[in-house]
């Protein structure tokens, strides 16, 4: 089994949109190969919390810490329409500094979308838009992956299969944190917590109001 050394440790984080609290005290640890889902209502505030975790959006006070490369995988794509999917492998090598892209052409045929490798990113269904998604997060072997309601578009073998990914990756020692507006597949999960005004609550402690918690 993987060692318990964390690989993301959040302290206090709060954040505001003008007068609105969004975070209140969020507080976070996440050991190595764990699969952690965080649910909430839309609005709660989950995908301001990965963006803060990401270093994409600037909180208004606490402390993040993540060891190693960090993987994230929005719940919008950022993707070039004019691209090749071949174009943006290409391309996220040099921003990561790869020698080769073998782990992504792994992921293409994993994901079952490798037929796509020279098709531009307009011609390419939501579906394949997201396995796309999902393979530029992985494809430097993060040790943290964060994904942002990952499998929206997913057929159910692509879905099926995201999970065989995401299992394989705890098992390697790599830890995936899920976001979703929905609490589905929470077997598969080591924890999960809910984002319920502004701080995390262990799911299986509500009634106490457990706040934060080591996953």
């Amino acid at each position: 089994m993987p060692g318990g050394d964390f690989v993301l440790r959040v302290r206090n984080v709060h954040k505001r949109y003008g007068r609105r609290s969004v975070l209140r005290g969020t507080s976070l640890d996440l050991s190595a190969g764990r699969l952690v889902g965080i649910v909430g209502e839309n609005g709660a505030g989950k995908s301001t919390l990965l963006r803060i975790l990401v270093g994409d959006l600037t909180m208004d006070s606490g402390t993040v810490e993540h060891k190693g490369r960090v993987g994230y995988c929005p719940q919008k794509t950022v993707l070039h329409e004019a691209f090749t999917v071949d174009q943006h492998l290409r391309y996220f090598q040099a921003a990561y500094d790869l020698d080769r892209i073998d782990r992504a052409l792994e992921l293409l045929e994993t994901l079952n979308f490798a037929e796509y490798r020279h098709q531009r990113v307009h011609t390419l269904s939501g579906g394949t838009r997201q396995k796309l998604n999902l393979t530029l997060a992985l494809m430097h072997n993060p040790r943290l992956l964060l994904l942002d309601e990952p499998y929206q578009g997913f057929d159910w073998e692509t879905y099926l299969r995201f999970w065989e990914v995401a299992q394989a990756l705890r098992e390697s020692g790599c830890s995936v944190l899920v976001v979703s507006h929905l609490a589905y597949d929470t077997d598969r999960l080591d924890t999960v917590y809910h984002l319920t005004d502004g701080a995390l609550l262990h799911a299986g402690r509500l009634a106490d109001n457990t706040r934060g918690g080591v996953a």
